[in-house]
């Protein structure tokens, strides 16, 4: 089982850098799928993960100075993430408590992801021909991104495909700069949420030798995923990424039904 989160954590991490989708999207799912710890305990590996693999993109891009972060867009949005990280934290915790089977609460995250997953897949597949926004002001990023933070911190995915949309939609960012923005938003949100997670001492109980290996293939995935990202056009991100939005969407209903049996 070690060498299956390392694999997992360094295969996603590697396509979320690429896209800018975090790989928490892909690795809650995947672990889910093997049932191999709790819903709790995959959340939080998965969390851990997400913030190192975003922490190196994000990092590296600056010292390199090749950052195509927006700063003055993506701070109001990453500042609200991380008020919404601490509210889905919350938001988790009580349907975790008011559920009487752990398995329900599994469930309703994998049907909750599925169904943002389709969204953002229609609307990617349609986007061409659907008229964009330019917002500006910090008001309104700030509330968009407080729903980014909710949504990535409830489903325990440190992120996920929603955030590439809000940057198409609101922001006409191409896929590229998307992505690199959505991994600035998705570091601030996950440092907020695991920082709650500790503050509170909701720490779930987890195998450090897992911990260790996952975030070495977070880092590992977010090395190999900036090179690729580097090397390939706009378009062959749109086509990854619709890819991993299909992959995802089969392993949510899945989990979905999985944890209702």
């Amino acid at each position: 089982m070690s060498f299956l989160t390392f694999l997992v954590s360094f295969l996603a991490s590697t396509a979320g850098a690429i896209c800018g989708i975090g790989g928490g999207v892909i690795i809650k799912p995947t672990l889910d799928l093997f049932q191999i710890a709790s819903v709790s305990t995959i959340s939080f590996l998965s969390g851990c993960t997400v913030l190192s693999m975003s922490l190196y993109s994000v990092g590296r891009g600056l010292l390199a100075r090749d950052s195509s972060v927006d700063f003055k867009t993506g701070t109001p949005l990453a500042l609200g993430a991380a008020v919404g990280g601490i509210l889905g934290k919350q938001l988790f915790t009580a349907v975790k408590n008011a559920a009487s089977d752990p398995n329900v609460v599994g469930s309703v995250q994998a049907g909750c992801l599925a169904a943002i997953t389709i969204f953002t897949l229609i609307y990617t597949l349609k986007k061409e021909s659907v008229r964009t926004l330019q917002l500006k002001r910090a008001a309104p990023c700030v509330v968009i991104g407080i729903f980014l933070g909710v949504m990535s911190s409830f489903l325990g995915i440190g992120g996920g495909p929603i955030n590439l949309v809000v940057l198409y939609y609101f922001f006409s960012m191409a896929a590229k700069t998307a992505a690199q923005n959505s991994l600035y938003i998705i570091l601030v949100s996950q440092i907020t949420s695991l920082a709650t997670t500790f503050v509170t001492n909701t720490v779930p109980p987890f195998e450090w030798s897992w911990l260790i290996l996952m975030v070495a293939g977070g880092i590992g995935g977010g090395v190999v995923g900036r090179c690729i990202n580097k090397r390939i056009s706009n378009k062959q991100v749109e086509k990854l990424f619709i890819g991993l939005m299909v992959v995802i969407i089969g392993i949510s209903c899945y989990n979905t039904w999985a944890f209702l049996e």
